[in-house]
């Protein structure tokens, strides 16, 4: 199982939404950076939902309901897509500024790397981000 962040932004399509629709194929991947991680998720891995725009932060969890496929839209060749579903709703978001100051998550790529929408993130990146949503 692999550790991922997807970015998007709320006025396209938020966790809300996702939470209304149970899933959704996750599409419109351009960056060709993004596209080959996205083209790497599998199912069962477990996705850190990112609001972008005036929130930037963490706000939730999904799992990858099947490997990455090419996108069914057609048109793009090189376009992929992953389904995906809601999997917890954080109680407190995480913002980029308190990802920014933890000298834990400084060299991440969500820092180092801001306009990429998809992007690994290591357990243990994983793990402190958590950490950091249970804090008050």
């Amino acid at each position: 199982m692999a550790y991922w962040l997807f970015k998007e932004e709320p006025d396209h399509y938020s966790y809300n939404d996702l939470e209304r629709d149970g899933s959704t194929l996750w599409t419109g991947v351009a960056n060709p950076v993004a596209r080959k991680n996205l083209r790497n998720v599998r199912k069962g891995d477990h996705i850190l939902y990112y609001h972008t725009g005036k929130e930037k932060a963490v706000v939730g969890e999904m799992v990858a309901l099947e490997d990455a496929e090419p996108d069914p839209k057609g048109g793009d060749t090189k376009a992929v897509a992953v389904r995906v579903t809601a999997k917890k709703r954080w109680e407190r978001p995480v913002t980029l500024a308190e990802i920014k100051r933890d000298p834990q998550l400084a060299s991440w790529e969500l820092v180092r790397l801001p306009r990429l929408s998809v992007m690994p993130a290591s357990k243990e990146q994983w793990q402190r981000v958590e950490e950091v949503s249970r804090q008050k």
